[in-house]
């Protein structure tokens, strides 16, 4: 069964990620909790709390379904109101403890919608979605383009045309409206992906998915010796701020699972273990946490490669 096949790569990747975010954190273990879902279906949450390196990261698996989709997913198919469901995904956030290493975000996931018995049946819907963002609170150029350069190789089996699409989403995803500027400095975003067919859109979605790790750590292991204080801590709480805005005013994903009855815990283990608002902060004038906004805003970083 194709749902099946997209399970089993998504436990073991939920297994691969968790594994390799231990080692290098060194210190802590993922706790485990089993969850399900009365309406049908639940998850597997894995936290990783108080990490010498992860602060915070978690990494949850879910397989949710039922007999009618919630608004947030019919808000663009209103067609599929009222048809039943399955959703199945990876959903991960990482809180590092050094200011210096970005936070990051990634999610793959498969949609499928209707009353058919096949995948291409009359009244049938069905989509991959994912992809991958950076939120650094003191950015770093080679970051950035190790990042971009990552998500670009993932996407160039697929065609010249996909990656620049996918970061063009990202951008437009990962933008907080009320603050005008980017939740960070992008990466990789798609949805509805279904035109190629299941194969190649499958084949897509585990290229996005395996490549995560080897974009983020080697930022991860450059960053995370580099000395702080008090002010670049309290910047990281601030600027942690933002992700929360983001995650609870914008993010689709969170309204999915709260609307169809997920794990309160799960959906929002994507918040940052502290975080703190300022009144009409102001950074100094050329210092480098004012430096930050030049980075909010959608740019090609690989422009110059």
């Amino acid at each position: 069964m194709l749902v099946e096949r997209v399970k089993t790569y998504l436990l073991g990747l939920q297994d691969s990620i968790c594994s390799r975010l231990e080692a290098e954190d060194g210190s802590q273990h993922f706790r485990e909790d089993l969850w399900a879902r009365k309406a049908g279906g639940g998850g597997r949450t894995r936290v990783l709390e108080q990490g010498v390196v992860f602060e915070q990261a978690g990494v949850n698996f879910s397989h949710v379904f039922g007999d009618c989709l919630p608004p947030s997913a019919t808000a663009a198919r209103p067609e599929l109101a009222g048809c039943n469901f399955q959703a199945l995904g990876i959903s991960l956030v990482i809180h590092p403890r050094n200011p210096y290493v970005p936070t990051s975000h990634a999610n793959v996931r498969f949609f499928i919608a209707g009353n058919g018995d096949a995948l291409d049946s009359a009244g049938q819907a069905w989509w991959f979605g994912g992809g991958y963002d950076l939120t650094p609170c003191y950015p770093d150029l080679e970051d950035i383009v190790h990042w971009h350069l990552a998500a670009r190789n993932a996407c160039l089996p697929f065609g010249d045309d996909v990656y620049p699409r996918c970061k063009k989403s990202c951008d437009a995803y990962f933008y907080l409206r009320h603050r005008d500027e980017t939740r960070g400095v992008g990466g990789l975003f798609f949805d509805d992906l279904n035109a190629w067919g299941f194969e190649r859109s499958f084949s897509f979605m585990r290229a996005i998915g395996d490549s995560y790790l080897p974009a983020y750590l080697p930022i991860v292991q450059r960053r995370k010796q580099t000395p702080y204080g008090d002010r670049e801590r309290n910047f990281q709480l601030y600027r942690r701020g933002r992700y929360v805005e983001f995650n609870l005013v914008y993010d689709r994903g969170t309204l999915f699972g709260l609307q169809s009855g997920g794990r309160t815990e799960s959906i929002l283990m994507s918040l940052p273990p502290a975080a703190n608002w300022r009144y009409n902060w102001l950074p100094e004038p050329a210092s480098a946490e004012a430096s930050l906004t030049e980075f909010l805003k959608p740019r090609d970083w690989l422009r110059d490669l």
